[in-house]
């Protein structure tokens, strides 16, 4: 039997979620509190990697058993053995064919930036100091969606068959003294929400004129691109799947 596991957690103390042989990863902690529980080695498939420091406040992952759980005593003990930077929200059972990973049809980020200083923000958002031009970037933004290359804003070196991604929506907004960004696609490629918000920036701070989008884009050419912003203000948000996937 195979059981989705929604999960949250801060990012900040690991080395992403995947696991990695030598950094601690959420992956790691998961797996390990899932083989207390079941008394075996267990093993996850999570939606997604996210890169060190990154956050999520929706992430899945299933695993298969061989008996049938009780969902809200394993949650309960599951969130006792778990550190308190991660916690699984809720668990159920899926057809047995389906994949966290392959069967997820968007995954949401959301970018924050703080535009004043904030003491107690500090390690979850950005503080950008020059004031930005936010229209260009909104300007600029609106270019990502002639485009479905995006190797310009891929990690170097990363074995993927295609730079191919479907850019479903993206925008900007003031909130407060936060300035966020939400981008949802069909796929992300390593590093690529990160290397946006760090182009993107350069729009607003008037490195970059809007139009410069074009052949950035156009170059397939990771050094065109703005340098990748830190990952600790980078939060996965959500995670869709077709509705038909539960038992």
């Amino acid at each position: 039997m195979r059981y989705f596991i929604e999960l949250s957690y801060n990012g900040k103390n690991y080395h992403g979620w995947q696991n990695q042989p030598n950094a601690i990863s959420v992956q790691e902690f998961v797996e390990a509190a899932l083989s207390t529980l079941l008394k075996r080695k267990a093993a996850i498939v999570g939606a997604g990697r996210t890169d060190a420091g990154v956050h999520a406040s929706q992430l899945f992952a299933h695993i298969d058993v061989v008996k049938e759980i009780e969902v809200n005593e394993f949650v309960y003990r599951l969130n006792a053995i778990l550190p308190k930077t991660i916690v699984v929200n809720t668990m159920f059972k899926v057809k047995s064919n389906v994949h966290a990973r392959f069967d997820a049809l968007s995954r949401s980020y959301l970018y924050r930036i703080a535009l004043k200083k904030d003491v107690f923000s500090f390690d979850y958002m950005y503080y950008v100091k020059p004031k930005l031009n936010i229209e260009a970037m909104k300007i600029a933004t609106k270019i990502l969606f002639d485009y479905n290359d995006f190797e310009c804003f891929s990690k170097t070196k990363t074995n993927v068959k295609t730079f191919n991604c479907n850019i479903m929506d993206a925008q900007w907004k003031v909130v407060g003294n936060e300035l966020q960004f939400t981008i949802t696609a069909d796929r992300f490629l390593r590093n690529m929400v990160r290397a946006i918000v760090g182009t993107l920036l350069n729009v607003g701070t008037g490195k970059l004129k809007p139009e410069d989008m074009h052949r950035i884009i156009k170059s397939k050419n990771r050094g065109e691109a703005g340098t990748s912003v830190p990952g600790f203000a980078l939060y996965l948000t959500r995670v869709t799947y077709p509705e038909d996937i539960r038992v």
